[in-house]
């Protein structure tokens, strides 16, 4: 009998029991999503696993992603607390350009990625390179009348720089700040900092010791 009752239960007006089903799979969507939305974030690359011999030239510093989960937690979602990492552990001398993924991004549990932009990175990779140059002092200012300068000395006389290959074999010496001698008469030490604007390059140190020394002319 109990058998009868269910066939019967399910033959009679099977279209509005499948409305209802319908229905309330709906219903159920907009209790889970209600309150949620989206935010857009820009968020800093980083780049891991880069091989010793290489430097990276040219990358985007952020990229641009949309977080979506519930609109209460996402008012208290911080930069800080999303990480984009991108692996250059086979990455090769040249331009490339590497896909983005979820997987790339780590966020709390409690949100999804819904999209990234730009989906492809692009990156200027080149070869590392590193050599002695010399330092040349920039000095500024005239003596008096009656006075020359004598000597100047550096210390360190040389620098290492270290960066892309491609920039390093075009620098042949590094500046110092100006330094102006104006109304000097007679030894004078000074602390300068290096003038280094490439990009990408470093310096083994950045600061050097001058001295000079002026004396009376006959």
């Amino acid at each position: 009998m109990g058998k009868d009752r269910f066939n019967k239960f399910i033959t009679t007006n099977p279209w509005l029991k499948l409305a209802s089903f319908v229905l309330a799979i709906l219903l159920w969507f907009f209790v889970v999503l209600k309150g949620h939305s989206v935010i857009i974030m820009d968020i800093p690359v980083e780049l891991k696993n880069i091989p010793v011999e290489l430097e990276v030239v040219e990358r985007p510093e952020t990229i641009n992603i949309t977080v979506e989960g519930h609109e209460r937690f996402l008012k208290k979602l911080r930069e800080e607390d999303i990480s984009v990492v991108v692996d250059l552990g086979n990455i090769r001398k040249g331009e490339t350009f590497l896909p983005l993924s979820a997987e790339n991004i780590t966020l709390p549990e409690s949100f999804t990625v819904k999209d990234i932009s730009p989906q492809n990175i692009r990156l200027v990779v080149d070869e590392k390179a590193e050599k002695d140059v010399p330092v040349r002092p920039v000095i500024l200012g005239a003596t008096f009348e009656g006075f020359a300068v004598d000597r100047i000395e550096v210390d360190p006389e040389t620098v290492k720089i270290e960066g892309p290959k491609s920039v390093v074999s075009k620098i042949f010496s590094v500046k110092t700040e100006p330094l102006d001698i104006t109304g000097v008469t007679g030894s004078v030490r000074y602390r300068v900092f290096l003038d280094m604007n490439e990009e990408n390059v470093r310096i083994n140190t950045t600061e050097v010791e001058i001295n000079i020394t002026v004396k009376e002319t006959k």
